[in-house]
Order: structure tokens, then C-alpha cells, then sequence
């Protein structure tokens, strides 16, 4: 049974350990998992036969270097992935089984179409790769065809070698006279079902004219998005198609890994339904982000256990990291390979942290009824961006200690669809549930977001005490505020001067003091926002380090510091004004 394998075994420690040996969201998944395995989930199980073939095929493959069966050697990560991957179903009666104009008992239909790992160097990430690779020619559709792909032939020819060695070392699967596998020079063909695999690299081969019931995207932290989304162009016809992108970090800015890993916590978090971008198993081993500040990798032993799972087990394995590691810490020039090839932490990203846990945020939100706001003073924050980008606004009022909120976004209408593929945020949702406002067509129409502003106190009833700009895009705006009427104030946008209200409303979301209205796009916003500090240790949120969109953030710590200022130095005692 799968509650006996090593795979369910390993999830429930990874989610019981209290060591913080696991990160936070190989834990999540670990736990999605098991309510999988455990049927508290009504769309997926895990099918026990399914889970016995590979079993079973797992101990006829011989690991080449500890000679013994895969089944035997494997580590308990890769049990994991493994099993998760290729047995974890949609249940009978799923809407996807009408889609593809299938029977659940003709075709069972795989439940995740990425598998995604996260993981440091020396890790046998590669092999498991070769091993997945197995296990789908011998399970899969005849003439079935697999992929690996890298920006050179030699990375993408990683995964044959690996291949190559299983199968040269299991002699089941190479009888002399009747052998299950033909390794030829350019690809590995299953005799069985006539199903081959083919190392791929994008700078010499053209993919989009391939067909891929799977593929590897190996070190992926490597690659820009092309490949990737080749390969997933290829398979949009295909049932039990996946994908398997694994890698390192890398310290470049601008790789395709980056965002799956964005994708699969925000999936993970609940800001992403994965109607939107496709079901995800993730295991990311990377460090939490208290673990990524300052020079805590120096020092703190997490930072290895989080980012290598085989150093729980192996001791040999963690003495041999601590080398590096003490290298790394006497040697500048060492820092940026050991952090992201052995703690996967960006050394770009060093001292840059999460703003704010969202499951924090999430447990701020509360329905706030427009009569609610009647007679009350707000003070509005904007921040507006250049007219091709979003754009948000931002309203508060306090009473008792707690803060009310309302924010909306802004974006151009005729960008809507581009913005949706290119930042993996459902914006016609965001827009039929009013979290913002499409509005002019390439460019946003200012006009539309100066009415908005300007009717709010018709609309809600309340008092405009100021507006806060940063002055970026928005000195015509603000003529346009200020000839009717509104006071306008000039919010810098420097450490020193967003640190304080920054800090407040993180300390209102902990301590539950602050109210907004269901908004998945503000949660996606937080869930993006990161932190830095200056060099008085002033924190604020940081656009360019963001892993996205930030502006609804943005607008909500403007009128956070409006608000602040009149807290500190109003000429009253601060008081609501109800009618």
C-alpha cells in the first residue's frame, strides 16, 4: 500500500519534523499530498496498482554505482517525487476525463502536468530524471516520445548518459537476446511499445517542431523560456503529457526557473488556482526566507539541511558542504557558486527577503460593506505607473487600533490577455470579481482612475484628508487633484522615509489589526512584494527585487504613511467621524 511506501513515510516526517530540516513548502506539498493519499481531496487519489507496477519495475533497474536495485537505493525525496508524479490520478467522474472524450477506465488521466524540483548540487537530481524517463517508456502509450532539453547538446545528453548506465547495469532490461531497450547514438528506443527519448538542445534543434508526451527541462535555472514553452506548446493535444523542470538556482535574473518556482508557491500559497496554469508537484528545497538574511548562511545548519535532503541522512555529505561553505565565507570569489549551487540562494538576492507570510494576510480578510465607510476620514495612496503597466489606489481609515482598507488595481484594457500569459495572473477573473478596472486600450486611461478618485466621497461617503503620490507619472494627475480641491502630499520614495509605515502595516497584519476585502490580486501583489534594507537597516518593499507585480502594495504603504503622519502629529486626537 502507498501508506506503507517510503514515499508517504518521508511526507509524514518532512511535515511532523520540527528541526526546520524541511522548508515551508516542501512541507505544504508533503501535506496537499498525503490528504491526496488519505482521499481528502475529492478531484485526485493515488492508484495503488499503478503504484505497485512501478514498484515492481523499480526493482528489476540496477543503480550503477551502489549495485542493487533502484528500489532498494533510492532516497526518500525521490520516492517521493517519483511516486506523486506517476501515481497520483484524477479521480472517476472528472471533468477532464469529458474534456478529452476519454473513459476513466479506458485512460486514466495523470493528476499533476509539472513535476518540479528544486534542488541543491549532488543531489542525483539528474538520475531520477533518467529513472522518470524509464518508467514512462515502459508505462506509457506505444510510439510515445520523450524529450530532454538544454541550451547545449552536452547538458541535454546528461539525462541519456544516466539512462544509458541504469540500463547497461540492469540486465532484465538488456537480455542478450530479447532486450527491452535499443541504445543507439542519438536516442534510447523501448522495444516494448516502440516508444523512444531524445537529448535536445535548443541552440542547435528547432523544438517547436517536436511532440512530447514528456519532457526534462534539466537545470532549467539555465534556460529562458523558450524551451519550456515549446515542449508545453507540443503537448496541448496529448493526455498524460508532463513536464519535468528541475535545477539549481542560478545568480542570473532572467531564467524560466525563476518563474515556475514563482508559479508553484503561489499555487501553493492559494494565490494561483491551478485552472490557470496547470497542476504542479513541487518540491523546493530552498531555505525560508529568515534563513536568507544577512550572514545567517554562515552560521545555521538549516540553510544545507533545507537545500539538501540527502545531508539529513548522509553525514558525509553535510561535512563535505561545510567545506565549501567555509571556503565560500574566506573567499568572496567562492560565495556566489557555493550559495546558489549548494543553499540555492541567489547571491543577488542576499538580504532580500519576503515582506509579509501570506497565509498572515489572508487571515486579515473580512467583507467591509460600502455603508460601513459612510462619514469617515480616508487617506488615499497611489501609485501610478507608467500607462502601459498597472496602477493601483489604495483608501484607509483606522478605528479601534485596526486598520480598513480598499484597494484597486488599474491595467490597460487591450494588455489584458498579454499580462495574463506573461505574469501567470488570471486578470478577467481579477476584473469580474472587481479587484481592478480594465480601462483605455494599449495604455491605461488616466482619465478613468482620476473619476474614480475624484467620486469616492460621493460613493462611499467619506472625507478625503490627503492624497500621497510619488511624483513619478503622476504630476498631471495631481494638478488635476489639487484644482479640485484635495491636498496633495509628495510621498519620497526612499528607505528612510517608507521604512516607518512599511513597518506598521506589517505589524497590523500580524497582530490581526488590519481589514480588506477579499482581493486575490492584493495577495498576489504581497505574495510578490520582497524586502531590502539600506544601511541604517531601514527596511522597504523593493520593485525591482520583486518576484512581480507590487503596486497595489505600493499605493496600500502610501496612504499607510498619510495615515501614520496625521496619527502622530494630527492637531486632534485621532477619532473616526461617523454620521
Amino acid at each position: 500500500m502507498v501508506r506503507d511506501g517510503r514515499a508517504y513515510k518521508y511526507a509524514q516526517w518532512a511535515v511532523s519534523e520540527t528541526e526546520g530540516m524541511v522548508p515551508h513548502y516542501v512541507k505544504v506539498q508533503a501535506q496537499q499530498w498525503m490528504d491526496i493519499v488519505d482521499d481528502y481531496n475529492e478531484d485526485a487519489y493515488v492508484d495503488e496498482k499503478e503504484f505497485d507496477k512501478i514498484c515492481n519495475l523499480l526493482k528489476l533497474m540496477i543503480h550503477p554505482d551502489v549495485h542493487c536495485s533502484i528500489y532498494d537505493a533510492m532516497e526518500d525525496y525521490a520516492w517521493l517525487l517519483i511516486t506523486a508524479t506517476l501515481c497520483t490520478m484524477w479521480r472517476e467522474g472528472s471533468e477532464i476525463y469529458d474534456d478529452n472524450k476519454v473513459s476513466f477506465a479506458s485512460c486514466k488521466i495523470r493528476y499533476y502536468t509539472t513535476a518540479l524540483l528544486e534542488i541543491s548540487r549532488k543531489n542525483h537530481k539528474t538520475f531520477y530524471c533518467a529513472v522518470i524517463i524509464i518508467l514512462l517508456m515502459l508505462t506509457g502509450v506505444g510510439f510515445g516520445r520523450y524529450f530532454s532539453v538544454a541550451p547545449t547538446l552536452a547538458q541535454s545528453s546528461e539525462v541519456k548518459l544516466a539512462v544509458r548506465k541504469i540500463l547497461k547495469s540492469s540486465p532484465l532490461l538488456m537480455d542478450e537476446e530479447d532486450p527491452a531497450f535499443k541504445i543507439l547514438r542519438s536516442e534510447v528506443t523501448c522495444n516494448i511499445n516502440e516508444s523512444d527519448f531524445t537529448p535536445l538542445a535548443y541552440s542547435n534543434d528547432n523544438l517547436d517542431s517536436r511532440l512530447a508526451n514528456a519532457f526534462v527541462a534539466d537545470e532549467a535555472g539555465g534556460m529562458d523560456s523558450y524551451p519550456l514553452e515549446a515542449m508545453r506548446s507540443s503537448q496541448i493535444e496529448i493526455i498524460n503529457n508532463l513536464g519535468m523542470v528541475i535545477s539549481t538556482q542560478y545568480p542570473n535574473d532572467d531564467n524560466v526557473f525563476i518563474d515556475e518556482v514563482d508559479i508553484a508557491k503561489k499555487l501553493l500559497d492559494g494565490v494561483l488556482e491551478s485552472e490557470d496554469v496547470g497542476t504542479y508537484f513541487s518540491l523546493l528545497y530552498e531555505p525560508d526566507d529568515e534563513l536568507k538574511t544577512g550572514e545567517t548562511w554562515q552560521k545555521d545548519d538549516r540553510c544545507i539541511y533545507q537545500s539538501n535532503p540527502i545531508a539529513v541522512e548522509k553525514k558525509a555529505v553535510y561535512k563535505n558542504i561545510v567545506k565549501k561553505r567555509t571556503s565560500a565565507i574566506l573567499y568572496e570569489n567562492k560565495r556566489e557558486n557555493y550559495l546558489c549551487k549548494h543553499n540555492n540562494i541567489r547571491y543577488k538576492g542576499l538580504g532580500v527577503e519576503g515582506y509579509i507570510d501570506i497565509q498572515k494576510v489572508k487571515l486579515c480578510r473580512d467583507e467591509i460593506e460600502k455603508e460601513w465607510w459612510q462619514g469617515r476620514k480616508v487617506w488615499i495612496g497611489l501609485d501610478l505607473s507608467l500607462s502601459e503597466d498597472n496602477t493601483a489606489v489604495a483608501m484607509v481609515t483606522e478605528e479601534d487600533g485596526i486598520i480598513y482598507t480598499k484597494v484597486l488595481g488599474f491595467l490597460p484594457d487591450g494588455r489584458v490577455e498579454y499580462k495574463t500569459n506573461k505574469e501567470h495572473v488570471n486578470y478577467k477573473r481579477c476584473i469580474d470579481h472587481g479587484d481592478c478596472i480594465a480601462c483605455g486600450d494599449e495604455v491605461i486611461d488616466y482619465r478613468i482612475v482620476e473619476n474614480i478618485i475624484m467620486t469616492l466621497e460621493e460613493e462611499y461617503g467619506v472625507t478625503i484628508m490627503q492624497i500621497g503620490y510619488d511624483k513619478w507619472n503622476a504630476i498631471s494627475s495631481v494638478q488635476k487633484f489639487e484644482a479640485a480641491g484635495y491636498e496633495c502630499v509628495e510621498i519620497k520614495q526612499h528607505s528612510s522615509v517608507l521604512h516607518a509605515p512599511t513597518k506598521l502595516l506589517k505589524e497590523k497584519i500580524l497582530s490581526k489589526e488590519f481589514v480588506y476585502n477579499s482581493n486575490r490580486l492584493l495577495e498576489i501583489n504581497f505574495q510578490n512584494a520582497r524586502c531590502t534594507e539600506d544601511t541604517n537597516l531601514n527596511k522597504y518593499v523593493n520593485k525591482k527585487k520583486s518576484a512581480g507585480k507590487v503596486d497595489m502594495v505600493v499605493s496600500l504603504i502610501n496612504a499607510m504613511y498619510l495615515l501614520q503622519q496625521y496619527m502622530l502629529y494630527g492637531v486632534d486626537d485621532f477619532s473616526v467621524q461617523t454620521a
